[in-house]
């Protein structure tokens, strides 16, 4: 809902529970007024009124309080927006007008020949507000340093509290939480990718818990370098200002006609505590975001861990064949398919099936696998080039590179310079052909280095290929999924290296990490889990011990149970599996099949983090809700934990689901669980529903 003042110069959105109002004073300064719990127009206006503190001419009225703050006048705050001509640099605008339509809120601002728009948009049913901004240059070249997509203003509070996402490979969105203090905290991507370090969202409390307590949380949608500052200014107000771009050397050069629309950076109040302010994003991002959220996704099975580079049509034939009889809904060969693909040396560039190990190409295997009764998916990393290829061999130039410098390369492979308009035709037409040449039902895009050597000798301004690349990625995603819709696609960057708001809307699944220890993944998912719903997070069960990482052994049944807390997958190796764990297996993924639609579209309740001794999440739907826990660790001999479940009727009782021996140890009391965990039992999962 969207309520605008009679003079047009006061504007209130409102969600379900929130509101977000800003001011154009008759200065054209253009100030927060408000976000947090929903207010009317009338409040708005008198919050209008107040004026700005006077102060001495070492501080200004606006930092803190202007909503869009720009390089130029009195300002002393990190610049959203900063550019340069070469008769001046900075901005001087004045508010031109606003529009709606759409279901948005456009405020437009000109600066000579420069046009600024500020988009605002909270859509149906959520307290989210999307936020971006465009910039429409009618005149002489600009050069954009900065373009920040919004400015986030927090109300007055003390000792507030920052959350982040924070890690590397293997160990990536694990959740920090720290006092905030004067000055700036700055995290982001200078790789070229979202990254495995950091999650593009904050959140910030004072005082909030699991279940109650205000949250501001914010999220940019945004695959390529980034970056969000939360700073506490002097007067210890807090703004978070964010969007693409790492630093400030430089963004894109704006010819005459010419535009950019920054990312969206997306913002959440709401004072129903971290759990609250998760299931609130998870909503959001299933209704408006992700491709397809109300059809859940396949038990897949991968065939890396299995095979790595040793691949050959026979061989995947029979890995289809165990995995069909488990139950696995969906069959994908990874790397070693194409090209001289027989290592990690060469081949990437080259996307036509190796002709020794797939004669006939890839529709016999895809063929055969469909009548298995499963979908068939292939692994790409289309971003990328080995030196040892015909695509490099015939193109040098296409990769990113400085001249006179060497070309650096990680795991042999450089970056193809996306950015280029022949690599996108080239990019188009190697993939379109693959897709039509067999029944391709998925494809894993992975994207498994950084941005190093990221020049461009050719280019006037080639710092742009830093935004280009990931203009010509989303475009190129947007252009298969177009050609091929029932094709779906997974988001991959060496496990976590690319998830985010802006590829989760043209993907139907993120690799969240390479690490698939089981024990490790509760840590992972967990934060994954403060941003992102549990229908996109894949998860898999593969062998024991685990060999790829820290050599730890664990149980089938921890291991199927970790997995399913998103979307389940098997990457072990199935020819060395014994007949026991094959069949214990099937039961695990008939179970998965059951409770998925609970685990996958249901709101999700944290009910114990993974610090160690027993850890659990619940997942509710309608008149079901599930439960799986895990016990790390047990401490004094105590198998029993109590668990008070969340989001169910408190006037209805709940009937525990019969499911054999999965559910074993635990029970079910009114309005919670009692679950205990000992010795081959370390984790479970409970089924209830409403009588």
């Amino acid at each position: 809902m969207l309520d605008i003042s009679e003079d047009g110069r006061t504007w209130v959105l409102s969600g379900t529970a929130s509101s977000y109002a800003v001011h154009v004073t008759d200065r054209d300064e253009l100030l927060h007024l408000h976000w947090g719990p929903r207010i009317g127009l009338a409040d708005a206006e008198a919050l209008a009124v107040r004026p700005l503190p006077d102060y001495w001419p070492f501080e200004s009225p606006l930092d803190g309080r202007e909503e869009y703050p720009v390089e130029g006048g009195p300002r002393f705050v990190r610049p959203a927006l900063s550019v340069r001509t070469p008769e001046r640099r900075g901005t001087e605008w004045t508010y031109e007008g606003h529009d709606t339509g759409d279901g948005a809120l456009r405020l437009r601002f000109r600066d000579g020949d420069l046009t600024i728009t500020l988009h605002y948009r909270m859509r149906s049913s959520t307290d989210v507000v999307e936020r971006w901004v465009t910039l429409d240059n009618h005149g002489p070249s600009v050069e954009v340093l900065r373009a920040d997509s919004a400015t986030w203003t927090l109300p007055d509070r003390d000792a507030w509290r920052l959350s982040q996402l924070h890690g590397r490979w293997g160990a990536e969105s694990r959740l920090e939480r720290s006092a905030l203090t004067h000055g700036e905290k700055v995290i982001g991507s200078r790789r070229g990718h979202t990254g495995h370090q950091h999650l593009p969202w904050v959140a910030l409390d004072t005082d909030a818990t699991e279940d109650r307590g205000e949250v501001y949380g914010c999220a940019l949608g945004w695959s390529g370098s980034w970056r969000i500052a939360v700073a506490q200014l002097p007067d210890a107000r807090v703004q978070i200002t964010g969007g693409a771009g790492y630093d400030d050397s430089g963004l894109l050069m704006l010819g005459t006609g010419e535009s950019y629309t920054t990312p969206v950076f997306a913002g959440l109040w709401t004072d129903g505590g971290f759990g609250g302010a998760s299931r609130a994003w998870h909503a959001y991002q299933r209704a408006h975001v992700i491709p397809d959220a109300d059809r859940d996704r396949p038990v897949l099975f991968n065939s890396w861990e299995a095979t790595e580079f040793d691949i050959s049509e026979e061989q995947q034939r029979a890995l289809a064949e165990r995995a069909a009889a488990m139950g696995v809904e969906l069959f994908v060969v990874d790397d070693g398919w194409f090209g001289a693909r027989t290592s990690d040396r060469a081949g990437l560039g080259d996307w036509t099936p190796n002709p020794d190990r797939f004669p006939g190409g890839l529709k016999p295997l895809a063929d055969h696998v469909h009548g298995l009764g499963m979908q068939f998916g292939i692994w790409v990393e289309p971003e990328m080039v080995n030196a040892d290829s015909d695509l490099y061999r015939a193109h040098p130039d296409w990769v990113q590179y400085q001249p006179g410098r060497k070309r650096t390369e990680f795991r042999n492979q450089l970056v193809l310079n996306l950015a280029r308009e022949d690599v996108q035709e080239y990019l188009w037409r190697q993939l379109d052909g693959l897709l039509s040449s067999a029944p391709i039902d998925y494809v894993k895009w992975d994207f498994n280095r950084c941005f190093t050597d990221a020049g461009w000798p050719d280019d006037p301004y080639p710092q742009r290929l830093w935004v280009d690349h990931v203009h010509a990625l989303y475009a190129l995603l947007d252009r298969l999924r177009a050609a091929h819709p029932g094709v779906a696609f997974e988001s991959c960057s060496g496990g976590g290296g690319r998830i985010d708001l802006g590829v989760l809307s043209r993907t139907d699944q993120v690799w969240t990490s390479d690490n698939t220890d089981p024990l490790d993944r509760l840590a992972i998912q967990h934060g994954f889990s403060q941003i992102h719903p549990a229908r996109v997070m894949a998860a898999w069960v593969t062998d024991s011990p685990n060999a790829m990482l820290n050599q730890r052994a664990s149980s089938l049944r921890f291991r199927f149970v970790s997995a399913m807390a998103g979307v389940l997958g098997v990457g072990g190796d199935l020819t060395k599996w014994t007949d026991g764990e094959l069949a214990e297996a099937r039961d695990w993924v008939a179970l998965y099949k059951e409770i998925r639609p609970v685990v996958q579209r249901g709101d999700q309740y944290r009910l114990r983090p993974p610090e160690g001794g027993l850890s659990a999440v619940q997942y509710a739907l309608g008149d079901e809700t599930v439960v799986l826990a895990w016990l790390q660790a047990q401490r004094y001999g105590e198998p029993v934990a109590a668990l008070r479940l969340r989001g169910l009727d408190p006037t209805a009782s709940y009937e525990c689901l019969e499911t054999g021996e999965v559910h074993r140890g635990a029970v079910l009391l009114h309005h919670g669980l009692r679950v205990g965990l000992r010795g081959d039992l370390d984790a479970t999962v409970v089924r209830l529903k409403r009588k």
